[in-house]
């Protein structure tokens, strides 16, 4: 069972918690790690940009971890990197992700590849690897997944399928790992304002919905781990697509190619 430490008034549960989080060094990585460490988390920050980590690290006075996650036992060594920078470890935000825009008969078998690996192989060897060092009552495990896993975006095949992958490693870690007291959260972002896009090599020229600040996914981690939620989606009326394409998924698509 669960047993979260009672919050004092002004002070956050957060505070002197050791956290990993991957995909830092921008984005909702660096948001969710100066968050974090605002409300007095210690943390580790990893990705593969050495120099933008350096000024994650210097904001938050953290640990860098640099490292690709697509190499092999680069998930397990990032953790270990962690546990011994930190002195152990209480919270694993899986953040780390990558995109790819077009029809999905044009990927290459490497860009398939890529997203399996960096979106959904990693994370699982990375949480793999933490829950040996996660105390029984207070540890926690967030991924970070994408409104794309729930209702499955046109053009965004294969990143869909990689986050809905994602959605239910944590639906069903979740209920592993209860009896050790370990809580998981998943974290359902819509559009956020990031890199992402760019990297992809494809704006995002939708109307709806309108990006939003990655900080405001970062406080939603600290939120969900401060008060032990379990599914968050970001904004919150997202949860309703969501919804609706679950019950009535021939509505879904057509309300979505008309307003889309």
């Amino acid at each position: 069972m669960r047993t979260s430490p009672r919050q004092q008034p002004g002070r956050s549960i957060l505070t002197g918690r050791r956290a990993l989080i991957t995909g830092g060094s921008s984005g909702i990585g660096a948001a969710t790690a100066r968050v974090l460490a605002e409300r007095g988390a210690r943390v580790a920050v990893a990705g593969r940009d050495v120099s933008a980590l350096r000024l994650v690290v210097k904001e938050t006075g953290g640990v860098s971890v640099p490292g690709d996650l697509r190499e092999p036992s680069c998930a397990r060594q990032t953790v270990e990197t962690a546990v011994k920078a930190l002195g152990g470890l209480d919270v694993v935000v899986s953040n780390a992700g990558i995109g790819w825009s077009g029809p999905f008969g044009s990927m290459t078998e490497t860009e398939i590849d890529s997203l399996l690996d960096v979106n959904l192989r990693a994370a699982a060897h990375l949480v793999r690897a933490a829950i040996p060092h996660l105390r029984p009552g207070s540890g926690w495990l967030v991924f970070i997944g994408s409104i794309a896993g729930r209702v499955g975006v046109p053009g965004e095949a294969w990143y869909s399928a990689t986050k809905a992958g994602l959605g239910c490693l944590a639906d069903v870690l979740r209920a592993e790992l209860q009896p050790a007291g370990i809580g998981v959260t998943l974290v359902t972002p819509g559009v956020v304002d990031t890199p992402y896009f760019a990297r992809r090599k494809a704006p995002y020229l939708r109307r709806y919905p309108q990006p939003v600040s990655p900080r405001i996914i970062g406080e939603a981690v600290a939120d969900a781990i401060e008060h032990d939620r379990e599914d968050v989606v970001v904004p919150g009326w997202l949860s309703l697509p969501a919804r609706l394409k679950m019950a009535f998924p021939r509505l879904y698509r057509r309300l979505e190619s008309r307003f889309a």
